[in-house]
C-alpha cells in the first residue's frame, strides 16, 4: 500500500476545528507538533500498529517522563523533557491513524483521558521525588516533604482534569448534550473578568505536561550554576501552590458558569 502524502492526509485528519479548539488543542500541536506528527503518521497508516496502540505507547513515554526525573542532574532532566515530546507526539498521531483509517472510538478516547491523568501525575510525582533527592546526592537521608508536596501537585493535576471530564459525565446522566465551548464564561462579570486575566497569565498551564518538563529543564539548568537542589524545590513548592489554587478556582469556575445548565 502506497503511502498517503501530507496533502491527503491533512484535510481527513486535520478537519476544520481541530487546530482551534480552545480547551482541547495544546498550544504546542497548533505552533508545530501537528505539523511534525503528519510527517509520522503517513509512515503509520499503513502498518497494523492500532490507534489504540499508540496510546498506549504514549502513556508509557509520559510515565517513563516522571521516571526519568529520578536521573541526577541536566541528564534526568533533560531527558524528561524529551519524553514529554515524544508523548505530545504520539497524543497527536494516535487521533490521526485513528480519523484517517475510520476507527475513532470511545474505548480511545477513554484511553487517551486516562493517559494524560497517569502520564502528568507520574512528572509532577518525579518532580517531587527528584527534590527529594530519594538516592541522598547532597545529603545522608532523602527529604520527603519535597516528595509530598511533589505529589500535592500531581493530585490538583489531576483534579483539575477530573472537574472539566465530569462535566461532561453530569450532563449526560442529565440527558444533556455536551456543553458548547461558549458556556465556559462564568455567568458573574466579576468572576469573568477574573478568568479572563487567570487566562491571560497561563500560570496554570504550568502544572501540564509540556510546560512543566520545561519549567523542570530550566530548574536543573539553574541547579547547575549552583551546585544544590535548591531552584528544582522551588519549582515544586510554585507548582504545588499553583495546583492546589488552581483545583479550587477552575471549580468554582465550571460552577459559576453555564455548563451544567
Amino acid at each position: 500500500m502506497s503511502k498517503p502524502s501530507v496533502a491527503e492526509l491533512r484535510p481527513v485528519v486535520h478537519p476544520d476545528g481541530v487546530k482551534d479548539r480552545r480547551s482541547g488543542e495544546h498550544w504546542a500541536g497548533r505552533l508545530y507538533m501537528r505539523e511534525i506528527s503528519l510527517r509520522w503518521t503517513r509512515h503509520l497508516v499503513g502498518t497494523r500498529i492500532s490507534p489504540n496502540q499508540l496510546t498506549y505507547l504514549m502513556v508509557l513515554a509520559g510515565v517513563l517522563a516522571g521516571a526519568a526525573l529520578l536521573v541526577p542532574g541536566l541528564t534526568g532532566a533533560l531527558l524528561a523533557a524529551l519524553l514529554i515530546q515524544l508523548y505530545l507526539l504520539l497524543d497527536c498521531v494516535d487521533g490521526e491513524v485513528a480519523r484517517w483509517r475510520g476507527q475513532t472510538s470511545i474505548t480511545g478516547v477513554y484511553l487517551d483521558r486516562v493517559g494524560h491523568y497517569l502520564a502528568e501525575a507520574a512528572l509532577l510525582t518525579g518532580f517531587g521525588l527528584r527534590a527529594a533527592d530519594v538516592f541522598a546526592q547532597e545529603g545522608t537521608s532523602a527529604n520527603w516533604m519535597w516528595a509530598f508536596l511533589g505529589t500535592l501537585a500531581a493530585l490538583g493535576a489531576i483534579l483539575i482534569k477530573a472537574e472539566t471530564d465530569l462535566v461532561d459525565v453530569a450532563r449526560s446522566r442529565g440527558g444533556m448534550p455536551a456543553a458548547r465551548e461558549d458556556a465556559v464564561t462564568p455567568r458573574s462579570s466579576g468572576l469573568a473578568l477574573a478568568r479572563r486575566a487567570a487566562a491571560a497569565l497561563k500560570f496554570h498551564r504550568l502544572v501540564g505536561g509540556v510546560e512543566a518538563s520545561l519549567l523542570i529543564l530550566l530548574v536543573a539548568v539553574l541547579d547547575l550554576t549552583r551546585g544544590d537542589l535548591f531552584f528544582t524545590r522551588l519549582g515544586v513548592a510554585v507548582l504545588a501552590a499553583i495546583a492546589v489554587v488552581q483545583t479550587v478556582l477552575h471549580l468554582v469556575s465550571i460552577l459559576a458558569s453555564s455548563r451544567l445548565r
